[in-house]
């Protein structure tokens, strides 16, 4: 698994999209056993924050220190430094794992067969992320442009299950139908800059090129964004989830 993304963890924390609320809901109404759930690839520990509400441990794991040391803390969640492909949690051991915006990282067939080690019989997993955010046409024409012609050739090439909205990733899981769930937010110009910061494609663009691509592309929006102190952001969300028989 790559890491991408323990520098700037603290940027990470502060400007990714959070997940919406009824996703969450949705989830725990096809779980009934709410004992032990495992974030993996938990990032700033969103989604582990979440879980804490309704299941009695939460186990986040992440390659990255910086991201846990930045991460969301509660009494029942435990953190630790773990590559998702291996492992040295108990068999049989969570009712729910739970990938978000991270499996796309993964080694497929390593990451399934510690899930399939890990998971309880009939447990689910999730595999749950956001695609290119959505503003106004002129906005997201701008960054559609930057994305493709500014910074496309310094993406990973396993970002191209992202843009095609994990539908793609193999998936031997028996899957479940869900809602197709909206997640909006309201951001500032200031906040949407902070985000597009931490794409990983940006941060190899400085690195090979010693200054900043989104300079001009902030610039390009400022234009176009009127005098609304916030504006509406939508993420497509990206979903998967899978019943694990053993």
């Amino acid at each position: 698994m790559k890491d991408n993304f323990s520098t700037q963890s603290d940027k990470y924390a502060k400007y990714r999209p959070t997940y919406p609320s009824d996703l969450f809901e949705f989830l725990n109404s096809n779980i009934q056993d709410k004992r032990n759930a495992w974030d993996c690839g938990t990032g700033n520990g969103q989604v582990a924050y979440e879980l804490a509400k309704t299941f009695d441990n939460v186990f986040a794991t992440d390659i990255s220190q910086s991201q846990i040391d930045n991460a969301l803390q509660a009494d029942n969640i435990s953190y630790s430094v773990q590559p998702a492909e291996k492992t040295g949690f108990d068999n049989r051991l969570f009712d729910l794992i739970v990938v978000a915006q991270a499996i796309h990282w993964f080694d497929f067939d390593k990451f399934y067969t510690e899930v399939k080690r890990t998971a309880k019989d009939n447990a689910l997993l999730c595999v749950v992320g956001y695609g290119k955010l959505e503003i106004s046409e002129q906005i997201d024409n701008v960054i559609a442009d930057f994305y493709n012609s500014i910074i496309g050739k310094y993406w990973d090439k396993e970002r191209k299950y992202i843009d095609e909205s994990y539908k793609t990733i193999p998936f031997p899981f028996d899957e479940i139908q869900t809602p197709n769930f909206v997640n909006t937010q309201r951001w500032t110009l200031e906040h949407l800059i902070g985000y597009l910061n931490t794409w990983s494609a940006v941060k190899h663009f400085i690195k090979q090129n010693s200054y900043s691509p989104i300079d001009k592309l902030q610039k390009d929006i400022e234009l176009l964004w009127g005098n609304e102190q916030t504006k509406q952001i939508h993420f497509p969300l990206l979903l998967r989830i899978g019943r694990i028989t053993k």
